[in-house]
């Protein structure tokens, strides 16, 4: 690689447009600024080792131009610091895709940013070499130009420079796509950005931080100008020690024993406010640096509490800690029970990462009480949650269950562990299948000898699971009693807050959740046992309706669909059908809702006009082609439906009405069907009470024996 000359960075057995695939662009907007703001860090950091009177800068210059109406728009960002530059090693290391030398969380990722948010990231570099300044100027892309070539990186030249200090410029310009948050960036919210990104950071090196500037300007005048300065960090709130002993392997071989030698430890607490520090949090330093990926955990309290509008950063640091760090930055060699032992790496005498774990937490609660008093919250909710959902004692016992787990972790894993017991009921109930062989139900003995094996099985089913069952049916009778007194209007709320659509809201919440997609656990079984194992949504606008992840409509129409779908004055786009249900690929049921003092009969068409924007303007991948509609209200009069709409027809023996498949019109696509169904909510509520009372009974009947 002549480095003297341009060319483009071209990586062998390694294709960039895969890579760009792969590393998917940041949801976080300022991720490109972040990841130039920690190599200016860098490069500080590096030239700080080389020369104790240097004093590191780090200048930022954001430039907004503004447009027609007093709207901004961003124009560039500029990063400059003074540190090393981007020597022949720093650039190459620049270039190596997953290259961990800086780092455990460091592969070389940062200029896939770059590349995904700018259309031109340009970096002028000046570096020593020898005893001269070089200076070196590159570009990253990922146009049209640059994956053509197989790159991202273009490296412009590499000449003698005529400054008298090293240092990183990177201008970052042409945004390819519009943000309201580059749009509306100031001095000041950077600066806020920043410091929230950087709090730890910032923290453990209030007394070490380069000069940090930043200024804003609008079409070339200043307008604002901030600085980060010390009294902008946070200080050390308390300061602890603790003493923590080192273990040996057992002289037998088996498992660990204490030893009398101890090592001091020092625990650093900040104690900050919510909006700047947003999840508290535990870390592990070493050698002025925070050490990321450590593996200890802070256990009294969850990343998101907050005690009086404060969290808390505890930064722990050791001379232990220190002599076990390694050439690989963020990775210690700290032995946990089952690595000590194994392998050459470590001493004979060690800390186990589990006794700092437990030796720092303990201290951490006498430090602050008032963690405590969180903590103990947090075991009362999971009891509550135990409680609730009648889970087992014994299995919370073998669970290492975290206080970060929010109640769908934990209840993830009971299930997992009730899922390992679910395997050796599997192996009897396989047994008792085979025994099936064996009877005949010609046999006079036949009615006893299947509830002889019956019997067998019902004792290897654990009570859990015998209570959940009974859980689940007394669930769906509490849901249909409520019901039978929504339609009744003998719930509280329905004396004081009245309306069609409260009335609506009532039973669409019942049966679906306004504003979910979690479709397995709604009430829908009540209109049909399968809408439950159907994915969709509830009430989302159809621009917003999502499956398996990706948009259902499209994002970009052509003029005359757009034209459409904006005419009379309305944005059909934005449209909330009450459920949307996709059973498999090109099928969709739509449901709609009405108060129960609704005439039905005057929304007949509304299920089609949905049925119409799904056939026909949805992205090209989900081609829905067959439609069931379902109308549900109270307030139905046969005689409206059928004068209305002639082609339903009705179901006397259901009390229900339908309508045979009809053409969907697909205006640019082949056409769709749809069938159709009109039906009372008392109706539905006759139908799901006599399946559920067929349990009910059996449960009753069984308690009482």
């Amino acid at each position: 690689m002549n480095f003297s000359e341009s060319f483009y960075v071209v990586t062998n057995d390694l294709k960039f447009a895969g890579v760009l695939h792969d590393i998917k662009k940041s949801q976080r907007a300022l991720q490109p600024i972040f990841e130039a703001f920690t190599n200016s860090i860098e490069a500080i950091k590096i030239r700080a080792k080389e020369d104790l009177k240097y004093d590191g800068k780090i200048n930022i210059t954001i430039k907004i131009k503004s447009n027609l109406g007093n709207y901004s728009e961003f124009e560039s960002i500029t990063i400059k610091d003074n540190g090393i530059g981007f020597n022949d090693i720093e650039f190459k290391r620049f270039n190596t895709y997953k290259d961990f030398t800086k780092g455990y969380k460091n592969l070389g990722s940062g200029r896939i940013q770059y590349a995904h948010y700018f259309d031109s990231s340009e970096v002028k570099s000046i570096f020593k070499e020898g005893e001269s300044l070089f200076e070196r100027n590159f570009i990253i892309s990922k146009n049209k130009t640059f994956l053509d070539n197989n790159a991202i990186v273009f490296h412009k030249n590499k000449i003698v420079s005529q400054s008298n200090e090293s240092g990183t410029e990177i201008t970052f310009k042409d945004i390819l796509e519009k943000s309201n948050i580059y749009n509306s960036l100031t001095d000041k919210t950077l600066k806020e950005a920043l410091l929230e990104r950087y709090v730890h950071y910032f923290c453990y090196n209030a007394n070490s931080l380069p000069a940090i500037k930043i200024k804003c300007y609008l079409d070339g005048s200043l307008t604002g100008e901030s600085e980060i300065v010390k009294s902008d960090i946070p200080i050390i709130d308390k300061t602890d020690y603790l003493k923590l002993q080192f273990s040996k392997v057992a002289d037998n071989g088996k498992g660990f024993q204490k030893i009398d030698k101890f090592e001091d430890f020092t625990i650093d607490a900040f104690k900050i406010r919510k909006e700047i520090l947003k999840s508290n949090d535990l870390k592990l330093t070493s050698k002025g640096e925070i050490i990321e990926e450590s593996n200890v955990s802070l256990e009294s309290l969850a990343e998101n509490d907050n005690v009086k509008g404060f969290k808390y950063l505890f930064l722990i640091s050791s001379n232990y800690i220190d002599n076990r760090d390694t050439n690989i930055r963020g990775i210690l060699n700290i032995p946990t029970s089952e690595t000590f032992g194994k392998g050459d790496i470590f001493e004979t005498e060690e800390i186990l990462l589990e006794d700092i774990q437990q030796g720092v937490n303990e201290k951490i609660d006498t430090m602050y009480p008032e963690i405590e008093e969180v903590k103990q919250n947090h075991d009362l909710q999971l009891e509550k949650l135990k409680e609730m959902f009648l889970l087992d004692d014994e299995t919370a016992k073998d669970l290492n269950i975290s206080i970060n787990d929010n109640e769908s972790k934990i209840l993830e894993k009971f299930y997992e562990a009730e899922a390992k017991k679910t395997a050796n009921i599997d192996a009897k109930i396989k047994e008792s299948i085979d025994k099936l062989e064996d009877l005949d139900t010609t046999a006079d003995d036949y009615p006893e000898k299947l509830e002889s094996e019956i019997k067998k099985l019902v004792k290897v089913i654990p009570l859990q699971n015998k209570t959940s069952l009974t859980h689940y049916v007394a669930r769906r009778k509490l849901v249909l009693d409520l019901f039978d007194k929504i339609l009744a209007k003998k719930l509280a709320i329905q004396s004081t807050k009245k309306g069609t659509s409260f009335s609506e809201s009532l039973i669409h919440n019942l049966l679906f959740q306004q504003q979910s997609t979690d479709s397995e656990n709604s009430d829908l079984w009540i209109l049909n046992e399968d809408f439950i194992y159907f994915k969709g949504s509830s009430e989302k606008q159809l621009s917003k309706v999502e499956i398996n992840g990706e948009l259902l409509f499209k994002e970009i129409f052509t003029v005359e669909e757009e034209k459409y779908l904006t005419s009379l004055g309305e944005n059909r786009k934005i449209k909330r059908p009450d459920v949307l249900l996709f059973p498999e690929e090109g099928k969709c049921l739509i449901l709609e809702f009405k108060s129960t003092e609704v005439n039905v009969s005057e929304h007949l068409t509304q299920i089609d006009m949905y049925a119409s924007l799904i056939r026909n303007y949805t992205q090209d991948k989900f081609q829905i082609t067959t439609f069931y509609g379902y109308l549900l209200g109270e307030a139905i009069e046969p005689k409206d439906v059928l004068g209305r709409v002639s082609s339903y027809e009705h179901s006397y023996q259901f009390d229900y009405l339908f309508r045979p498949s009809q053409k969907v019109v697909g205006f640019e696509r082949s056409h769709g069907s749809i069938y159709s169904e009109v039906l009372k909510y008392s109706t539905l509520l006759e139908r799901a009470k006599k399946r559920n009372e067929i349990f009910i009974d059996k449960i009753h009947n069984k308690n009482n024996q």
